[in-house]
Formats: C-alpha cells, structure tokens, sequence
C-alpha cells in the first residue's frame, strides 16, 4: 500500500492550469520543498517513512515535513492554523499538492517525531550557512600591530562557542514546547495524545 498522494503539479486545471503556476520560479517556498526532497528520512528518525501494507494509507512524513518546515520559516506555530493554510495558501497548496491534513494529524506529526524534527533543523541551519544565507565577517590576521577594540561579544573561545550551541539548541527546545502550548490554548490537546511507544 503507498501513501495518500497530492495532485500532480503538471496536471491541468481550470484555474489556474496547473499548481506549478501558484508559485513563482524564485519563490523561496521550492527550497524547503528541496530540501526535504534530499532529505533521508528513516536516517533522521521519523517514524512511518515506509508505507503500511494493510489500513488507510498514511502522509508521508516528507509532505509533513514539508508543512512543519513552511511553519517554521513563517512562524506559524499552531496545527489549527498550519491546517488553515493548507487550504488558503496558494505557496502551501503548491507546496503540499493540495493535500490538507487535519490539525490532529499535524499535532500528532509532531510529537511523535520531536527529536527528527531537531536533527532537520540544525541540517536546515547548517545548509543555510553553507549556502552562504547567513552574514559572516572575515577575518584575517598579519604581523602589523594595531589598537582595536575587541570586545567580548566579538571574540569567541571554545567555552564562548559551546554556550552558544547550547542556547541555540534551548532555542530548538523552546521552539518544539510552543506549538504544544499554541494547541492546548486551542483545545486541540484532549484530542490529541501521545500514542505510547
């Protein structure tokens, strides 16, 4: 059995022909999809990355993915409103193939997957600043002698640029409570519990 697949992006419609036209060539929407595209799934941890053989055919976690990632980098933190866009969002319709899970699924998504969701974001940081997307100084040193102001917020030792991983991984941590809190407040949380591994 596969998993519940979106509509063809080539395929024609009435308006407008195809969803390949919601988004433009440079719409910063086909990064995530490309990235989560590379994406090895089963090797970062996401649970259900191969389809069931018997049952109603699951997402696949990359198009779930694909969702969370979209929320992230919009700071859309709510299941209830990541299923809102996925029905308002020309770039999410596009994004997803039209598919619309419900906010439980998305919910349910995310907590059985915090620690590959991590993995995936630092592996976001790490492209970002690969592909140059983040600012960074040179930095070069000769024999000349110079007065500078060298401030501590400037320089970094290895105790300086531990703390920093692990403020921004309690960043990470923050990040993962809020949509948690954000279905509570809505009253998504009786709906959705923890299934028991």
């Amino acid at each position: 059995m596969d998993f519940i697949s979106g509509e063809d992006r080539g395929q024609t419609l009435l308006l407008p022909d195809s969803l390949e036209d919601y988004v433009g060539e440079d719409n910063p929407v086909r990064v995530t999809d490309a990235f989560v595209n590379g994406l090895e799934m089963h090797g970062l941890g996401f649970s259900g990355a191969a389809p069931n053989d018997t049952g109603r055919p699951s997402y696949d976690p990359k198009d779930m993915l694909k969702l969370y990632v979209y929320g992230y980098m919009y700071r859309v933190r709510s299941s209830r409103r990541l299923e809102t866009e996925t029905r308002r969002n020309l770039e999410v319709i596009w994004l997803l193939g039209r598919l619309s899970p419900d906010h439980k699924t998305i919910s349910r998504f995310r907590r059985d997957n915090g620690k590959a969701l991590k993995n995936t974001f630092r592996a976001f940081v790490r492209l970002c600043a690969d592909l140059g997307l983040y600012g960074k100084e040179l930095v070069a040193i000769d024999g000349s002698k110079f007065k500078a102001v060298n401030g501590r917020e400037r320089n970094f030792s290895g105790k300086k640029l531990r703390d920093r991983m692990k403020r921004i991984d309690a960043k990470i941590e923050e990040y993962m409570k809020e949509p948690e809190s954000n279905d509570k407040a809505e009253g998504g949380a009786e709906a959705v519990k923890a299934r028991p591994k």
